[in-house]
């Protein structure tokens, strides 16, 4: 029987990865479900990069998390990608298949799974969405937006040049907001998105007025720490429904998990909690 049978091997790269929590969550579904693996976290430089995708097969490597600044590159080294990860363009989930390297992106999935927990009522295609921001984790909530059924997405960035290109690349019912201007698009709203840095831990507040969203609008913030940001801060003043960032980091762990160790596994408090209580 060959290592990669007897005890799979599987883990998260980037560079630095010491801040990571996946091996936490992880670390906890292994030891929860009883299963006979590892998890750990990797410091790969980004010129090693190819070098360790090619041989982790041989290292007993079932497949890895991919986190910044890798997202990009593996996508671009995969031997098969999905064409999800294709659209949004970044790979965070990778998957080994003798010398074949697979590569998904999960963070669409982990995204509306945490909506439908922390807001079980909420629609995509309920009305209008606004995302803020586009960055990488941007393209991944747009896209689940989009294909979720959203009939109009209003995207605000502050180089509006950079939302132009990820309208164009993600393609459906994308306007483009001049970011000075991006309170306005709050009108009608049913779902508003914040994908920037603002609000994270020792970064600005995001300074939005949400005052033209409809009273029965949902925020939600893909930062988590801290658990509630400034902007969803202001979105509880305003009455509105907020569900936080963490949740989808949790659920898009879900689908690796599930394909390298062969368990479904659930999120639940107890993760949250023993998430945060790790310094999140």
């Amino acid at each position: 029987m060959s290592v990669t049978q007897r005890s799979p091997r599987a883990g998260v790269i980037g560079y630095p990865i010491s801040h990571s929590k996946s091996p936490i969550i992880h670390g906890a579904w292994l030891q929860r479900y009883g299963v006979q693996g590892e998890y750990t976290a990797i410091e790969v430089r980004p010129e090693k990069l190819e070098s360790f995708l090619r041989n982790a097969s041989r290292e007993g490597f079932v497949g890895v998390n991919a986190t910044i600044p890798h997202k990009e590159a593996a996508l671009a080294l995969a031997d098969e990608v999905t064409p999800l990860a294709r659209r949004i363009g970044a790979a965070n989930t990778i998957s080994f298949e003798g010398d074949r390297i697979l590569a998904d992106n999960t963070d669409a999935f982990g995204f509306l799974e945490n909506l439908k927990d922390g807001a079980p009522n909420w629609r995509a295609d309920s009305g209008p969405a606004v995302v803020l921001g586009a960055g990488g984790a941007a393209r991944a909530v747009v896209a689940a937006l989009i294909d979720a059924g959203a009939p109009e997405l209003r995207l605000a960035n502050r180089t509006r040049s950079r939302a132009e290109t990820l309208a164009m690349d993600i393609g459906g019912p994308i306007s483009v907001i001049d970011w000075p201007v991006a309170a306005e698009a709050m009108d009608g709203a049913a779902t508003i998105v914040n994908t920037t840095s603002l609000g994270m831990k020792g970064q600005p507040p995001l300074e939005i007025d949400l005052s033209a969203a409809p009273d029965d609008a949902l925020a939600t913030d893909i930062v988590y720490v801290p658990l509630i940001t400034p902007f969803l801060e202001r979105a509880q003043a305003r009455g509105l429904r907020i569900v936080d960032g963490l949740g989808m980091l949790l659920h898009q762990a879900r689908p690796g998990f599930e394909r390298w160790f062969g368990r479904t596994p659930e999120v639940d408090d107890e993760l949250r909690h023993l998430v945060l209580g790790e310094g999140g």
